[in-house]
């Protein structure tokens, strides 16, 4: 558990890191001084100076801000954020998203060279040659008999060869005891254990759980070669950037219709997040290191949305200056982008209590 919670903590800072040095690098390239470069928020714990910038960590950890020379107020001088092209200031207020997509490129490349996990039908496992494909569990269902017997997500069934096998032996065997071989591999690596789990299949189970109350799959790992495995990961990429968009769109919509949140979809926090890193964690580490892809596709489209204290707002606010040819109050600017940062401060305070009041 504490090997799960650093390896989590560590990947969020990762991507808080990445997310700012990508305003680093950008402002760095075009000239502008870079006043400070923090992790974490104010009030400063430490901080070191190395040539003209502050590198500091602070107390609050989830987040980071880089402090760039004329971009809060203008600043009429040659290295000042606020004399820059329309376009380099641009980039730079987008360095950070860019950062999280190019990321995501890197790590579905890398998934796609080393393995990416692929769900096949009985029929065509059976034609692959060279290629091991298992039968792992996608879900277990709350308060159902695979729950019970302490099934976990990622586990993998070992005395069966197809998923109709096991859904037929459940469907036969309802109301009787049943014994299943296992195989776990302990969160983040270490040697897979085997061992026998017994549950009863329900008679009378709920609509699209099944007797057990497991999502079962075959899963095969698929390499390609370094050059496809590139062209693999843009097109992943840009494929999952579209099914966040499209499900961002279906949310709205629900809402919007008085409908609620639709069947299946949470809002979560931080511990929300831990409890999906830790799932993915026993899935294997091509999983994982999707689910970071995803979080770091998820982040870039937050960041861009027009709002005060994102990326997307202090970048209408220059799209605004410049249909205006004149300059916004700046302390007006301040003042919104202060009030939205405390709210979403907030919102993400409340979501986390929230999930920690659901956990116990």
């Amino acid at each position: 558990m504490v090997l799960t919670i650093i390896i989590v903590f560590i990947s969020l800072v990762g991507l808080i890191i990445l997310h700012e040095f990508g305003h680093f690098v950008l402002a760095k390239k075009f000239g502008v001084k870079v006043e400070e470069f923090g992790i974490g928020f104010p009030p400063r714990l430490f901080g070191k100076k190395i040539g003209e910038t502050i590198y500091s960590l602070n107390l609050l950890p989830f987040g980071g801000f880089v402090k760039i020379y004329g971009h809060e107020e203008p600043i009429d001088r040659p290295r000042s954020f606020s004399v820059k092209p329309f376009w380099q200031k641009a980039l730079i207020i987008l360095g950070g998203v860019i950062s999280f997509w190019v990321l995501a490129v890197i790590i579905l490349t890398i998934v796609m060279a080393t393995g990416v996990p692929t769900m096949v039908d009985d029929e065509e496992s059976q034609s692959l040659t060279g290629i091991e494909a298992k039968i792992q569990i996608l879900a277990v269902s709350k308060n159902s008999p695979a729950e019970e017997a302490g099934l976990r997500t990622g586990d993998i069934i070992k005395n069966f060869v197809q998923v109709k096998e096991i859904q037929e032996f459940a469907d036969v065997h309802k109301g009787k005891e049943i014994t299943l071989t296992i195989q776990r591999r302990p969160t983040f690596g270490g040697y897979p254990e085997v061992f026998e789990v017994s549950l009863v299949p329900r008679l009378s189970p709920p609509d699209s759980e099944g007797p057990m109350g497991v999502a079962l799959a075959r899963t095969v790992l698929k390499t390609y070669p370094w050059h496809q495995a590139f062209l693999k990961g843009i097109l992943a990429t840009g494929n999952l950037t579209w099914l966040i968009i499209r499900s961002w769109i279906m949310v709205i919509g629900s809402l919007f219709q008085g409908q609620g949140l639709p069947p299946g979809v949470e809002v979560g926090g931080l511990p929300r997040i831990f409890v999906l890193f830790a799932e993915m964690g026993n899935l294997g580490a091509s999983y994982f290191l999707q689910f970071i892809a995803v979080i770091a596709v998820h982040l870039a489209l937050i960041n861009i949305l027009p709002i005060p204290a994102l990326d997307g707002g202090w970048l209408m606010f220059m799209v605004i200056d410049r249909l205006r040819k004149k300059p916004l109050n700046q302390e007006v600017v301040r003042k919104i982008s202060t009030v939205f940062f405390f709210l979403l401060v907030g919102l993400m305070i409340w979501i986390t209590i929230r999930d920690i009041i659901g956990i116990f």
